[in-house]
């Protein structure tokens, strides 16, 4: 079997988490998946307008989090979407989780090994405060590894794939 990497990426808004993973898509098959997606799903049907918004942040926040309590959608969803990954012809999984528990859940359910990734950006100011234990407790976690996004983008899109390609290659076939 090919080697694959899990990478649950974590970040404040605007750090370039996006950017980012989308600049590994040069060198690797990417699935970029993030817990929130089947949570937006069911927030656009009933009227939510896609915004980005401190009250918009907050509503899915707490949203996904009445849905983790009544059923455990969003672990069920980024686990589903694992199952897939180890069939696939994608190298790598990017998901996509902010809260410390969902992280923990879904990696002890994981048949193969992950990393945990923060991404920071100086420009971001760690003060700011999104109204919801999701976006603001993003820092609380013990992440395996830190990646500081200061750097002009198509620099530092460069060297995280590098940064990526270094982690990668550490992996037991």
């Amino acid at each position: 079997m090919k080697t694959k990497l899990v990478i649950v990426i974590n970040g404040k808004g605007g750090v370039g988490k996006d950017a980012l993973c989308d600049a590994l898509k040069s060198k690797y098959k990417v699935k970029n998946v993030s817990t929130i997606t089947p949570i937006k799903e069911i927030a656009r049907q009933n009227g939510w307008n896609g915004q980005k918004d401190e009250r918009s942040r907050r509503f899915l926040a707490e949203l996904k989090r009445i849905f983790s309590e009544y059923n455990d959608l969003p672990t069920k969803y980024s686990l589903e979407e694992y199952d897939l990954f180890l069939n696939d012809e994608n190298d790598i999984m990017l998901v996509h989780i902010r809260e410390s528990d969902q992280i923990d859940k879904f990696i002890k359910n994981l048949h193969t090994s992950a990393i945990t990734l923060l991404i920071k950006r100086q420009a971001i100011d760690n003060a700011k405060k999104y109204g919801n234990d999701a976006d603001d407790q993003v820092e609380n976690y013990n992440y395996d590894y830190v990646y500081h996004n200061d750097l002009p983008l198509k620099e530092s899109s460069e060297k995280f794939v590098e940064f990526i390609t270094d982690i990668f290659e550490q992996i037991p076939c």
